[in-house]
């Protein structure tokens, strides 16, 4: 039998998470390939409909990652980011699925080695938290 492997969809700011992964693919850092990256301008932009959204389409789980705090290119759209996804974690919690799906993490441009680490650290999370399946259908619907 195969361990199970989680599908991750990743939301990296442009300015400097998405930079991070850049730059530890082209420095060859090691992190596994379970991860579908989506640039976004600022983790501050992600919406709960789109976290919803990726795990009812069969994600196992949702990592979002940001600027640094002080850092944001928008001035404060980090913070922003910090607010829903507490709430956000309460909202899976209540609804049955484990708040451990949903990940956050500051990591600047230059933390090419922070960001393979912090990789591989959700999707071993992710991975003992085993597949999202049935539960999936209780997630409540966003307009």
């Amino acid at each position: 039998m195969t361990e199970f492997e989680p599908r991750i969809i990743t939301f990296l700011c442009n300015w400097c998470s998405y930079g991070a992964a850049d730059l530890a693919g082209v420095s060859r850092f090691q992190y596994p390939p379970n991860m579908r990256i989506i640039r976004i301008p600022c983790s501050g932009r992600v919406s709960v409909k789109m976290v919803l959204h990726a795990i009812r389409s069969g994600a196992d789980g949702v990592w979002i990652s940001g600027c640094h705090p002080g850092d944001c290119h928008y001035i404060e759209g980090n913070f922003y980011a910090r607010r829903k996804f507490v709430l956000l974690k309460e909202l899976l919690e209540y609804t049955g699925l484990e708040p451990g799906r949903l990940q956050f993490s500051w990591i600047s441009s230059a933390e090419g080695v922070k960001f393979a680490e912090v990789a591989q650290q959700v999707i071993a999370d992710i991975r003992a938290l085993g597949p999202a399946g049935k539960l999936v259908k209780q997630l409540p619907e966003v307009a």
